[in-house]
């Protein structure tokens, strides 16, 4: 993904470097930044707006009874997507938030909707912007987020952290 401009706002990836190596401080971090898609159609992307923090050792996290082959993404080091399926039918994104081998992560809870709002609202069946992104299931189906994500650096690829500047 190369920068390119929206109006007067140009976006750019972030690199891992870029990243805070705590899982709070991450959470904290990720509010305002982009989210951005560029695969199989127009790039959609939003404004993180709410994020969710489950540090090592978190009995709510995914991570708290051990690695997995599922949860296995949230050992990588920062910056990872691991996506899951909940409830039989939204896909969640979090993004690996330490340094490697050690489980923890972010959930991205919530989007303002920047590019692709059109190809948003088709994917949400859905006219109402604010909705479109808000929770983690609706922002997934906005944004397309799959297991094909999964294990993906967020900083390389299709799907990525970003910055406006």
């Amino acid at each position: 993904m190369e920068s390119r401009t929206n109006g007067a706002a140009t976006i750019r990836r972030l690199r891992r470097t870029d990243l805070p190596i705590d899982t709070i401080e991450l959470a904290r971090f990720l509010i305002g930044k982009m989210l951005v898609h560029d695969f199989r159609g127009p790039r959609t992307s939003g404004r993180i707006v709410e994020t969710e923090a489950y540090p090592a050792g978190d009995p709510a996290g995914h991570a708290f009874r051990g690695k997995t082959v599922r949860n296995s993404p949230l050992y990588l080091a920062r910056g990872h997507a691991y996506v899951y399926f909940v409830y039989g039918m939204y896909y969640c994104l979090n993004v690996s938030s330490e340094r490697l081998g050690i489980g923890a992560g972010v959930l991205v809870r919530a989007l303002e909707p920047f590019e692709g709002i059109d190809c948003m609202k088709e994917r949400r069946s859905s006219s109402s912007v604010p909705d479109l992104a808000r929770g983690p299931g609706r922002l997934a189906i906005a944004m397309a987020n799959r297991f094909a994500l999964q294990r993906g650096g967020l900083v390389h690829g299709s799907f990525a952290v970003a910055r406006r500047v």
